[in-house]
Order: structure tokens, then sequence, then C-alpha cells
């Protein structure tokens, strides 16, 4: 597989906080990769550094062969870079279909039908409530609203930040099913995910991070079974 993602050797810092250490990762085309941790481990921070929201100090980000290290964060959804931020964000006076459209200013008009029409394929829920104001739906129907806004550009690869935050077992069962079912039609995702579990089982490869860095790295299945995951983030 052609490597569509490569970060390499970035440092982030918050004033004198030094957040991200020396991190380097890459995401290949058609795969999920995971980045799993506790809270305050660097996990959302290495997530908007990719997108161009934060800066690293050093090193490169290289996307589709490209280095967009320097590019700003609204140029990189032409480049087919998609992020579905930590806590939704949808546009809540909104409507969903209008939302959906806010997706895809980057495209040209013509295509916009088709890709709603894909779109609704993928969350019939939303199709049901296109009309319906995007804040009052519920939050599992929010999170599938900001991923399906993101799916509007055709990214390249979409970049997930904790999409199971807040949400009942049941609807982070239901998030995780759209999840496998988006890589199995062909987008490669990078998931930042608490839910260690959820992320590894769905994870072709992971990083574990910790106080930002990097402290262990392997397939889902590989992590799912280390003692060392097991005993940090699975309970086991």
């Amino acid at each position: 597989m052609a490597e569509l993602l490569k970060v390499e050797d970035i440092n982030v810092y918050y004033g004198a906080i030094h957040a991200i250490k020396n991190v380097s990762f890459h995401v290949d085309e058609g795969e999920i990769v995971t980045l799993i941790g506790a809270n305050g481990a660097g996990k959302s921070t290495t997530l908007q550094t990719v997108s161009g929201l934060l800066r690293s100090k050093t090193g490169a980000i290289t996307f589709d062969g490209k280095n967009i290290s320097a590019v700003a964060a609204h140029r990189l959804v032409q480049h087919g870079l998609a992020q579905v931020p930590e806590g939704r964000r949808v546009f809540l006076q909104m409507s969903v279909e209008e939302n959906l459209e806010m997706g895809a200013y980057t495209r040209p008009k013509g295509e916009i039908d088709a890709s709603l029409e894909r779109v609704y394929e993928q969350f019939p829920r939303l199709k049901e409530r296109k009309r319906q104001v995007a804040g009052t739906l519920s939050g599992g129907e929010q999170q599938m609203l900001a991923m399906g806004r993101a799916l509007m550009s055709k990214p390249k690869l979409l970049m997930l930040d904790e999409p199971s935050m807040g949400l009942a077992p049941i609807l982070v069962e239901q998030i995780f099913t759209i999840i496998k079912a988006l890589h199995k039609a062909g987008t490669t995702i990078l998931l930042v995910e608490q839910n260690a579990q959820m992320a590894l089982s769905v994870a072709d490869r992971a990083y574990v991070l910790e106080t930002g860095k990097i402290t262990l790295s392997g397939t889902g299945e590989e992590l799912i079974h280390s003692d060392e995951v097991r005993k940090a983030y699975l309970g086991g």
C-alpha cells in the first residue's frame, strides 16, 4: 500500500509546555490507524497539528506526497484531508442538509447532489432528518452528521477525533459499525480515541501516546493482546 500520510519528528508546544515530543508515524492508503492514550496524552494535539490548526517546531508532515507542514488549515480540505473534530461542532441552527452542503464548499456544484445521496446511503438516519435543525438531533445523530459533513469533501484521509465521546454504549457500537463500513468502502481513516478497546478492534495499526510520546506501536490485534496495553487501557 502507498504511504498517504507521514508525520516525522514533530514537537508541539503550548507556551512553555512541551505537549508533543518527537512524534513520528504514518498512515498507508486503505488503513485504519488509531492513536490511543489517556486524557492529556497528546492525541488531539497530534491530530490538530496534522490538520494545520497547530504548528510543530520541528520535523515535517507529508500528505499524498506533498509537504503540508506550513499549509493553512482551511486549505487542507482541497488537498483531500478532512477532520471530524472532538465534540462534533455541527452548525446547530442549520438543517442537517445545510450542514452537509457546508462540507462540500470546495467541490463543484454539479457533484454535490451525488455526494449527498452517497452520504444518505451511508447514514440513513440523516436522510430521515435532512430538514431537521441540527441542534435538535441526539448526540449520536450529531456525530453521524459531523462524519457525513466531512465525507462531503470527498477526502483521501478522514481524521476522527474522539467520535465516541459522550455517547451511550449502544451509540458507540453504532458509530464504530459505521467506521468499519466506511473503511470497507475504501476510506482511509486516522482515528483518535480514548475507548481503546473499540479503537483497537477496528484498527489495522495503532500507536500508544503517553505524555506526548509514542511508547508502543503495532497492529491493532497485537496491542489489544499486549499486557502493557491491557493493564493501562483495557482494565485487564
